[in-house]
């Protein structure tokens, strides 16, 4: 299937897919949401396909997450595909591994795009944020839920209520990411990685996940995403939602109204 806003590549048992946006830093809009929904649910179908390697285009960004001039215009009313953020949010039916090869700062959805991913490595010159509120928004497509499972609900409260930044070695401090490799050495790393997953069972890893999945099905996931939708459209209709949205258009500093 031919892309407009992602590249594909296959390697042997192993599928990299690059977003392709660099000139707005691989901020994803709905046309590419769906995109990679298509994309992760023709990986889950191919049976010569065991790994997914994803990255992002260019050498800043892994990617900048939600496309905010595309919301400004009313794009986030057509809402995201069923299986999420990157197609990937929501998606708890996915037996394959996929690696995350943050190549750049992964900021809002795209950290959450991120620790959507099974395995994070990161580039030494890679920055992680979920500054969502600083824009009128909450990291709804699983930062809230996953950044609190992973590195525990006191650090991320912290960093989803201020929108700080951190930097790759804060970031494998707090336990965000894997590893972290000098930045061009990377792909090298993610694809030798993506190799070494090739080398074992692929069924016994199919098997993994699925116990994976469910666990995050029993701790109630899908159903804190699915609330966590709702929350984000009711804050869609706040003056202070539509306010960080313009004000970032416009880049100038945010004038909220608590309301």
């Amino acid at each position: 299937m031919a892309y407009e806003f992602i590249k594909t590549e296959t390697r042997g048992h192993i599928l990299v897919v690059t977003m392709n946006r660099p000139e707005v830093y691989n901020a994803v809009h709905l046309p590419m949401h769906e995109e990679m929904a298509a994309c992760w649910d023709a990986f889950a179908a191919d049976e010569t396909l065991w790994v997914a390697v994803l990255t992002g285009a260019g050498d800043k960004a892994f990617t900048a997450g939600n496309d905010l001039k595309a919301t400004a215009t009313g794009g986030i009313k057509k809402g995201l595909p069923p299986s999420g953020f990157a197609g990937l949010s929501s998606r708890f039916d996915l037996e394959k591994p996929i690696i995350a090869a943050v190549n750049g700062f992964a900021m809002g959805g795209g950290f959450e795009t991120a620790l959507s991913c099974d395995i994070i490595l990161a580039s030494d010159q890679a920055k992680f944020a979920l500054p969502e509120v600083k824009v009128g928004f909450f990291a709804s497509a699983s930062g809230v839920q996953r950044l609190s499972r992973y590195i525990g609900r006191l650090a991320a409260q912290e960093m989803m209520i201020t929108g700080r930044t951190i930097l790759a070695d804060e970031a494998l401090r707090l336990g965000c990411v894997n590893e972290v490799v000098p930045h061009a050495e990377l792909m090298t790393r993610a694809m030798a990685l993506a190799e070494q997953i090739c080398t074992v069972s692929p069924s016994s890893v199919k098997a993994t996940k699925r116990i994976l999945n469910s666990m995050a099905v029993a701790d109630g996931l899908p159903e804190s995403l699915q609330y966590s939708r709702e929350v984000q459209a009711d804050l869609a209709q706040t003056e202070d939602f539509k306010e960080g949205v313009q004000a970032f258009v416009e880049k100038r500093k945010p004038e909220w109204k608590n309301r």
